[in-house]
């Protein structure tokens, strides 16, 4: 059996109430969806508790990024982020004519925000920061975040990508919308690919100033949301209990399946992701192969790290006994991986 832990998907298929919504909204195929995706801006606004002015909805989470890109970046300008992260963002700079500047993460694999502001100058109009990590699955906590914002220059636009913020549960998370009124350059992403399963439907969306989300709005394909991702995303908001349930257990088995790990003797720190991450010097090449030869997808980088989706308990449950015998986790670990084990390699493509 085929186990797919590479892209940090769902385990579970739409809701059935979604999979009609769905269903219904197919028989209308012929028909196109509005120009652009007001209905579904003002129901997502007044699901998250702000005015629709606030909201920008684009395909995904990175299609709201590219977006957001296209309004304030200009050719040459530089785009800030950490390095590892989620690798499409260096090829969003490219696509606008954009610099990527990679920070290094720190040795236990966190965003190194000092580091960050440190590389800003007066060439750079983006910064993005992932909160939670991806691939590491570390957390920026509100007081992190609300210093770094207050040092950020008042020329560059702040992209906090929160695809993961559902399965966060330190008390330590940021409430992001709280901040938006005194830093009107901060725009803070989010998604229904993850959490709520729908991530062949490409629905994502931006919250932040209504000047700032106004020019994104600007960016926006015409008839760029379909008609059936709306349904879907419209029913999931209607099922807000049944999807909980699901991030909860999947919560439950991330820590089910790290205090299984841990205890054969890999070195993984807590996540707030749907994921786990196994990095050098730990033998993560031994356990790449390991995977693979159980029947396992993982998101392997080579020398580096593994990240692990946190899938149905089968799945979960693959991954142990695989990992069991992949080699010896290194004892000398410590405290602080080896640097390459984070950000050996320059960006890559996207997947």
């Amino acid at each position: 059996m085929l186990h797919r832990l590479a892209l940090n998907e769902s385990p579970y298929p739409p809701l059935p109430s979604v999979r009609e919504a769905m269903r219904r909204a197919v028989e209308q195929a012929h028909r196109y969806p509005q120009f652009h995706p007001d209905d579904l801006t003002e129901r997502i606004a007044a699901w998250v508790g702000v005015p629709p002015a606030r909201v920008a909805v684009g395909s995904g989470s990175v299609g709201v990024a590219l977006q957001l890109l296209q309004a304030v970046v200009e050719r040459g300008d530089k785009m800030v982020h950490a390095w590892r992260t989620f690798d499409a963002y260096p090829l969003l700079a490219g696509m606008v004519g954009a610099r990527p500047v990679p920070v290094p993460l720190s040795p236990d694999g966190r965003q190194d925000l000092d580091a960050i502001l440190a590389a800003l100058d007066h060439h750079t109009r983006v910064v993005v920061l992932c909160n939670p990590h991806n691939p590491t699955g570390s957390l920026i906590t509100a007081d992190e975040l609300v210093a770094f914002l207050r040092r950020v220059p008042p020329q560059v636009t702040v992209l906090l990508d929160e695809a993961y913020v559902e399965f966060a549960r330190d008390p330590g998370l940021p409430d992001t919308l709280t901040l938006l009124d005194a830093h009107p350059r901060l725009l803070v992403l989010r998604t229904f690919s993850k959490a709520y399963g729908l991530a062949a439907l490409r629905v994502g969306y931006g919250i932040g100033a209504p000047d700032l989300v106004a020019r994104v709005r600007r960016q926006q394909l015409p008839f760029g949301i379909n008609a059936v991702a709306s349904a879907a995303v419209e029913a999931s908001l209607r099922a807000g209990s049944e999807l909980g349930r699901r991030v909860r257990t999947v919560v439950a088995e991330r820590t089910r399946l790290r205090r299984q790990l841990v205890d054969l003797g890999w070195h993984i720190g807590q996540s707030h992701t749907n994921s786990l991450w196994l990095a050098a010097p730990d033998p993560v090449d031994d356990a790449a192969g390991a995977l693979a030869a159980a029947g396992v997808q993982a998101r392997h980088y080579p020398g580096e790290g593994l990240r692990l989706t946190v899938g149905s308990r089968q799945a979960n449950d693959a991954v142990r006994a695989a990992l069991a015998g992949a080699g010896r986790p290194c004892e000398a670990f410590g405290s602080e991986p080896s640097r390459l084990g984070f950000y050996g390699s320059e960006p890559r493509r996207a997947e």
